[in-house]
């Protein structure tokens, strides 16, 4: 399933090769949200052109910047990536398994690429987002909710918690209250 266009104007829907099927008769039921920029802290002014993009598309050339050394032979690619302006490229369908989470563990079950869906805010983990990645996070997620009713509001995630001490973001700057409380008042 992919996005529809209208969910927040203009959807961009982008081609990875960095996923594969789910194990057959699995449930969406966890939805993970990261952080991302390439190179560290740097943000792209158009995301058709950025590192990021790239990385996901299979495109990155490792010799433009000396930090993408440590990315070769690296296969990895969100479901959703909300750029600095709020808007959303797609690169995986919600059915198929992307590879976003890596080793990762939910509620003792392993393997959460198997189950979830992921969506990378570009940004850090001590830089603030912005007032539109968190309208477009918010119209997303509440798209998600409705399509996968068992991801619930405790099935929200950061990275940092499938994956602790070796991920952390989305950092200590994403406003969860915020964002979950907004959730709760949807739902009211």
């Amino acid at each position: 399933m992919s996005l529809p266009t209208n969910l927040l104007g203009t959807v961009t829907q982008r081609a990875s090769a960095h996923y594969d099927d789910r194990p057959s008769g699995e449930q969406i039921s966890l939805l993970v949200i990261h952080n991302i920029s390439l190179p560290a802290g740097q943000f792209a002014a158009d995301p058709l052109t950025s590192y990021v993009d790239a990385l996901f598309c299979g495109t990155l050339d490792l010799t433009a910047h000396p930090s993408f050394a440590d990315l070769s032979g690296l296969r990895v690619a969100a479901h959703c990536v909300i750029w600095r302006n709020g808007q959303i490229f797609q690169y995986v369908p919600f059915a198929k398994r992307a590879w976003h989470a890596g080793v990762s563990c939910f509620a003792g079950r392993e393997r959460c690429n198997d189950f979830s869906i992921g969506i990378e805010l570009e940004g850090t983990d001590n830089i603030p987002y912005t007032e539109q990645q968190y309208t477009s996070l918010l119209a997303l997620t509440r798209y998600l909710l409705q399509q996968y009713p068992a991801i619930t509001l405790e099935r929200i995630v950061g990275h940092c918690d499938i994956a602790p001490g070796r991920k952390t973001d989305p950092g200590a700057v994403f406003d969860w209250q915020r964002f979950k409380q907004a959730l709760k008042e949807n739902k009211a």
